[in-house]
């Protein structure tokens, strides 16, 4: 009896030691395929926004110069256009133009800006066809830098972390108006935080093949804009960072401290040779031979600054755009903010922009991600990796003489929706679910604004119909709304005589709008329908002013440009 009742108790054993276990491996195949089908939804609800975004909207200020010059570079192999940028981000361009077919004729007097227009408007080619396929290279990278965020955050703190982050790169209004659009400052930021999340990446396990992998991702960026420059130096602090910190092991001793110390130098020196390829492989592609002229307008550059770029170990049109920007960087530019009009630039622009288009719920867990960084122990190893490169970055920005938009400052949004999965990590009781609210509320802010996501400011500055009046130019009008002003026209006020100043690279008359610039006629000769883009009504001044102060705001285009009726 004692022995049958043994053995009914050893045939239990099993029941109680195996279906746990399979029980949890169900939750935890179930919880894979809802954080799954979690990063699918806000990928789809990402590329929907940006795929509208670039479907309706007309050719921003800066687009058709790209689109022009990556034509030029494919067909012709030519370097002549657009030197103030390097090739790789209008060969990313010019990869979705090869599906666009455009004709392009081309004179030899054509300056950039020309060859544009004449490739839009002039050839023979339907525009919106054209910036479109253009446009849809940068959407696919921004998405595929949106798997680089939730990577890198779900292994600072896990896979919930890495949905956190995610979400806010997905959800982020600047972040999808940049994304949407044939321009190099998103593809730039996103090459960065590549590099910075490769480097991390070393730190913990077989360090390098991944410092090899930051140091290409580091040249695409460099490939990409003048502007990541500064962040050269701190990446390569950070790789021997993560250097040593995995070669702790080998040894206390002088000579282990010795080979060490070698070692980063020749990791260092690695990097940089890789990074130099990539830039050098991209004028490369363009043309083999690298014919180049350094036009006549390219400034002098004098000083360190000169000799630095004597000596830099980069392709000439990279040194000669170098100096184009250094040419922009000493002119004095425009500047309109919190309904002040100034010449110059402020030191807070920036920070002061992106206070207004970033929504409310980011910027609360931008900084309390950025606190828990610093502060909680298991994160404070990675915190020089998230934290340090968009603050350098940013601090360079600020000093730059062009307050024309926080397309200048994209790596923030970028590099802090990953710092802010560090609020997960927080103990206080109440952090989830906050968190989860805050997220809630940041998707609310950003999909009330679709399809405008480029005039976006957040509910304290009254949305993206009231961003007009605090920001200008790429922050609110950007050129993008002419063919919904077309169509507004052609709706609501057909066969009225329309006076235009429109800010832009369209040509208003290829969307069948048929207007004159009111600042040529005679004040008295200008009734009817007044249109004028918002970045022109917020820095007006003489005539423009004078007729803007005897008419009536009755319509609104793209919450980018202002219709008045002027008697």
């Amino acid at each position: 009896m004692s022995t049958s009742m043994a053995d009914r108790r050893e045939s239990r054993l099993p029941t109680r030691t195996t279906e746990p276990p399979r029980r949890f491996a169900r939750l935890r195949r179930h919880r894979r395929w809802l954080l799954a089908l979690a990063v699918a939804a806000l990928l789809a609800q990402m590329a929907v926004a940006m795929v509208t975004a670039a479907a309706r909207q007309t050719p921003t200020i800066d687009e058709p110069v790209y689109v022009g010059t990556a034509v030029v570079y494919t067909r012709e192999h030519s370097l002549r256009y657009n030197p103030e940028h390097p090739p790789l981000g209008k060969l990313i361009i010019g990869a979705g133009l090869v599906f666009a077919h455009p004709h392009l004729d081309a004179h030899a007097t054509d300056d950039q800006t020309a060859l544009g227009r004449r490739l839009l408007y002039e050839s023979g080619n339907d525009p919106w066809r054209v910036m479109f396929w253009a446009r849809l290279p940068v959407i696919v990278l921004t998405l595929l830098f949106g798997l680089v965020v939730l990577t890198f955050a779900r292994e600072l703190v896990g896979a919930v972390g890495g949905l956190v982050a995610l979400a806010l790169y997905t959800l982020s209004p600047d972040v999808i108006a940049n994304g949407s659009l044939a321009t190099l400052d998103l593809p730039a930021a996103g090459f960065v935080l590549t590099s910075a999340w490769l480097v991390w990446r070393a730190r913990r396990g077989r360090p390098l093949p991944h410092l090899a992998l930051a140091g290409v991702a580091l040249g695409a960026a460099l490939a990409t804009k003048m502007s990541t420059l500064p962040a050269v130096p701190v990446l390569l602090l950070l790789a021997v960072l993560s250097l040593w910190g995995t070669r702790r092991a080998s040894g206390p001793g002088p000579h282990a401290q010795r080979r060490l110390v070698a070692l980063s130098v020749a990791v260092a020196v690695g990097m940089v040779v890789l990074a130099l390829a990539v830039v050098w492989a991209s004028y490369l592609v363009v043309d083999p031979r690298l014919r180049w002229a350094t036009p006549a307008d390219v400034p002098a550059v004098h000083g360190l600054r000169g000799l630095a770029l004597h000596w830099l170990p980069v392709p000439r049109p990279y040194r000669d755009g170098m100096r184009v920007q250094f040419g922009f960087e000493n002119a004095t530019w425009g500047g309109f903010l919190f309904g002040r009009v100034y010449r110059g630039s402020l030191w807070y622009y920036l920070p002061a922009a992106l206070l207004v288009k970033t929504p409310l719920g980011t910027l609360v867990l931008w900084l309390a991600g950025a606190a828990a960084m610093v502060r909680v122990p298991r994160l404070r190893a990675a915190a020089p990796y998230v934290l340090l490169p968009p603050a350098v970055l940013l601090s360079v920005a600020m000093t730059g003489s062009r307050d024309l938009g926080v397309r200048y400052a994209l790596f923030v949004p970028v590099f802090l929706a990953v710092a802010a999965a560090g609020v997960l990590t927080l103990r206080a009781r109440r952090a989830r679910p906050a968190a989860a609210a805050l997220v809630v509320f940041v998707a609310v802010s950003s999909l009330r604004a679709f399809p405008y996501y480029l005039p976006y400011s957040n509910e304290a500055f009254g949305g993206p119909s009231m961003t007009r009046l605090r920001l200008h130019d790429s922050n609110v009008d950007w050129g993008q709304d002419l063919g919904r002003l077309a169509d507004r026209l052609a709706a609501r006020y057909p066969h009225e005589r329309v006076w235009l100043v429109y800010k832009g690279s369209g040509v208003p008359s290829a969307y069948g709008i048929e207007a004159a610039d009111p600042r040529k006629a005679p004040p008295g000769e200008v009734h009817g329908l007044l249109v004028v883009s918002d970045s022109s009504v917020a820095k007006a001044d003489g005539r423009l002013a004078a007729l803007l102060d005897g008419s009536t705001a009755v319509d609104d285009v793209g919450h980018s440009i202002t219709i008045f009726r002027r008697p």
